[in-house]
This record gives structure tokens, C-alpha cells and sequence, in this order.
């Protein structure tokens, strides 16, 4: 018996009624094998705790622009010959970055496994990086910073990240910026992968109709040499703070006849024990078609046709966050009535009515999060990276029931923004200044600075 088979054989667990087969290869990559279901399509995702978090000053996107040349070739393989040999089986691949992780998943037929864990394993081992296709990436990714610029929503976004976070490692879009983007060479690539890219850092997920014994032997065939690279996570510091608290940023687009807005303050780490009663908070206030933000702004004053709110959560940190757009000249109204009822939920908590019937929402909602093998795969990813525990998947249901109305009052009063708030606004600037200044001083940026 090989040494991946060995170590099968020691670890196990269970989530959600799974039996969870784990072992490590003997150069330290961690792989966990879930089997499911009849259907012989299988669900495959290799993750490394090293994303956008990571970029080196002045670099960027660098983790993003590295995963998308994953496939434009290998020490093997040219672009043309993986996308034949992925097809040909009918077989699909992802490349991911995100600023906690970088992803490749992949999904394929049961008996096609063995030869696409071989083309994955090619993908992070050796890619070439060619410089004509590092060319033509780098002049894909300016050509829709280009777009970008014509769209407020995105630029909304952008901003509320840029400073938001700033002076973070989270401070930035993972795409990066477009002076960052313009200036990366080959050697950019071949080093991030260097640094960040190894089996210790590594973990591979197998869900489907599979036999974890047979999975092991494939798996020690595809990465058993695989070693050496860096050590297992990349540290990202937990932020003091919210950027830019109490003023009120601009991006200043003159032509544009409607504003975005955004609103925000700091959240929990993900995995936090506060998350199921934060998520109470956010349902009833405005994650919802019948949350008070779209009674209060869409329905009773035809402010929006869409506001909301959400927990964006990250290994160090989170931001609550209020998002909606309008006309210019109702920009200030908007903004009295999200502080308004942001405000009132931090006084006095959602209802006992209101925790029941957000309780009820998400625990219908949350099976769907598992409803195929490939969800799945990224649920246990993140149930490894943010350190959630076996019994995430199974208590899940049951922790939300157990979230009283006093817990829920203590996330309102936590997280609906106790401290002066960030805003970020999109549009004319000098029209939406009247209106803005009350709220703090007032910030002007061009689409530039924030692209």
C-alpha cells in the first residue's frame, strides 16, 4: 500500500452526512475525497491560500494575472493541446483568484479522472508562461479596464475597496489596476508562481461518485513527486480599522444622470461565531425582497429600483455594506433614508418576528449552497481555508434556529455602524457635493484614480 493510501486509511471525518476520506502525498499536499451520489461526473478543486492578499507592492493583480496563464501552456503542452485534451473528454476547467485563495476547478467524467487530475497537476507544476501569450493577456486585461470605465456600478465597487481597506492588503480590485497590469512581465508570473504555488500551501478536494481508495492511488500518481515550494498559508494582517471613516468619496463622472452609492463599515473575520447572528441582521434589514431598506427606499418612496446589504467576510477581516443607486438630484434623500434605517437597526435589533422569519430564509436557502458536487467542492474549500470545522455543513441549520433576538441586537448594535461609516458616491460631482457634505467632508476622485 502507498504512502497517500496509508494515510487514507488514518483520516476521516463527516459533514452533512458525508464520510470525508483525507490524507496528504508524501510531498505535503492535503487531499480530502467526499463520495457522492450515483452519477459518474466528478467534482474536482485544488486550492492555495495565496490570492490577490499577496500581490506584491506595485504588482497588483499579480495573483490574478498568473492563474489566467495557467493554461496558455506548460513544460508540456502548449494553450491549443490542454484546451483539446480538456474538450476531447468533455471535461471543464476554471481558473479562480480571489483575495484569500487562488482555485482551478474542475469537473469531468468519473472515468476520465485519472488523465484530467494528470492535466491539473501539469497546470500547477509547470506552466511555461509564454511571452506572447503573457502579451496578449496583458493587453486582454487593459482592453477591459477600458470598459470599465463605463461602468458606475463597477467603479462603485472599486472604490469602496480602495478605501475602504486602504493601506490593507485587501485595498485593491483582484484584477488589479491598470498601471499595474501594463508594467507585468513573464519574470512576474514565473515568480509569483514560485513563491506561492507548492504542495504544502495546497488542498485538493474529490466529490462524486468515486472510490476514495482508487481516488488515493490516482492522486499519488498525478502530484506523489510534487515538492518542495513555499510553507503551508500566507499571514494576512487583521485591519485596524475602515478606511476613510466618516468622509464621503466622489468619484466624479460628470456626464452620468444617476448615482451609485455604497455605505460601509468593518465586519467580522469570516468564520466568526457572530456570523450566524450578523446574518439575522442582514436578511431583515436589507438582504431580501421584503428587508426594510426595499420597503423603505424602493416601495414606500420609489428611491431605487434596487438596494441592499451584505457581509463581505475575509480570513482577516470583513466590511458591512449598504449598496443602491439613484437619480442625482434624490442622491442625499437615499442616503438619509439607508443611514436612517441602518440606524434604527442598531438601536433596537430586528423583531422577534423578524429573527424567526429570517431564520426560516436561510435555512431553506442554505441546501442549494450544496445542491451539486461542484458547490460542494468550493463549500469544504472554504470550510478548510477559514478554519470553519467538520461540523459546519451539519450544525448549520441548527445554529442559525439558535440565534436568540438578544444575540441578533448584539450583532445590530456590533455591525450597522456604530462609528462613522465610509461613503462612496459615483456621479457629477459638483451637483452631488450640496448634497453630500453634510454627511462629512468630501472627497473628489477621477475613474482613474480608482482604475
Amino acid at each position: 500500500m502507498n504512502a497517500a493510501k496509508q494515510r487514507s486509511a488514518r483520516g476521516s471525518g463527516t459533514a452533512r452526512g458525508l464520510q470525508l476520506h483525507r490524507f496528504e502525498t508524501p510531498g505535503g499536499l492535503r487531499v480530502t475525497v467526499a463520495p457522492r451520489g450515483r452519477i459518474p461526473l466528478v467534482a474536482v478543486r485544488l486550492v492555495l491560500s495565496s490570492g490577490a492578499a499577496v500581490d506584491p507592492a506595485g504588482k497588483e493583480g499579480l495573483a490574478d494575472f498568473t492563474m489566467r496563464l495557467l493554461r496558455r501552456g506548460t513544460a508540456q503542452r502548449n494553450a491549443h493541446d490542454l484546451d483539446e485534451a480538456i474538450e476531447f473528454v468533455g471535461a471543464s476547467l476554471g481558473l479562480f483568484a480571489g483575495e484569500d485563495q487562488v482555485a482551478v476547478p474542475l469537473t469531468t467524467p468519473a472515468e476520465h479522472l485519472p488523465a484530467m487530475l494528470g492535466v491539473l497537476a501539469e497546470l500547477v507544476r509547470s506552466p511555461s508562461f509564454p511571452d506572447e501569450e503573457v502579451r496578449i493577456e496583458r493587453e486582454r486585461s487593459l482592453g477591459q479596464f477600458a470598459n470599465d470605465v463605463d461602468d458606475p456600478s463597477l467603479l462603485a465597487d472599486r472604490a469602496l475597496l480602495k478605501v475602504a481597506w486602504a493601506g490593507h492588503p485587501y485595498g485593491h480590485d483582484v484584477s488589479g489596476t491598470r498601471a499595474s497590469v501594463a508594467r507585468f512581465q513573464r519574470e512576474d508570473a514565473v515568480r509569483f508562481h514560485a513563491a506561492h504555488f507548492g504542495p504544502r500551501p495546497a488542498h485538493l478536494f474529490v466529490v462524486g461518485a468515486v472510490d476514495p481508495a482508487a481516488v488515493a492511488a490516482q492522486v499519488e500518481e498525478a502530484f506523489g513527486s510534487w515538492s518542495g515550494g513555499p510553507g503551508r498559508s500566507t499571514e494576512i494582517p487583521a485591519p485596524a480599522g475602515i478606511g476613510h471613516a466618516g468622509k464621503v468619496v466622489v468619484v466624479d463622472r460628470p456626464e452620468q444622470t444617476q448615482s451609485q452609492v455604497r455605505v460601509a463599515g468593518p465586519a467580522y473575520r469570516r468564520g466568526a461565531p457572530v456570523q450566524f447572528a450578523a446574518q439575522i441582521v442582514n436578511v431583515t434589514l436589507g438582504a431580501g425582497f421584503t428587508s426594510r431598506l426595499v420597503r423603505e427606499v424602493r416601495v414606500k418612496r420609489g428611491l431605487s429600483y434596487g438596494v441592499g446589504s451584505s457581509f463581505d467576510t475575509l480570513r482577516a477581516g470583513g466590511l458591512f455594506s449598504v449598496s443602491s443607486f439613484t437619480k442625482v438630484e434624490t442622491t442625499g434623500q437615499l442616503l438619509s433614508v439607508i443611514r436612517g434605517e441602518v440606524d434604527r437597526m442598531r438601536a433596537r435589533g430586528p423583531t422577534p418576528a423578524e429573527v424567526e422569519k429570517a431564520q426560516r430564509y436561510l435555512a431553506g436557502l442554505f441546501p442549494l449552497r450544496t445542491e451539486t458536487n461542484e458547490s460542494l467542492a468550493a463549500v469544504l474549500a472554504d470550510m478548510v481555508l477559514y478554519g470553519l470545522g467538520d461540523d459546519w455543513l451539519d450544525r448549520y441549520r441548527e445554529r442559525v434556529r439558535a440565534v436568540t433576538r438578544a444575540a441578533a441586537q448584539e450583532a445590530a448594535a456590533r455591525y450597522c455602524f456604530p462609528e462613522a461609516p465610509v461613503t462612496v458616491v459615483v456621479g457629477p460631482a459638483e451637483r452631488l457635493r450640496p448634497q453630500l457634505e453634510r454627511l462629512g467632508p468630501v472627497e473628489v476622485l477621477s475613474a482613474d484614480d480608482v482604475l
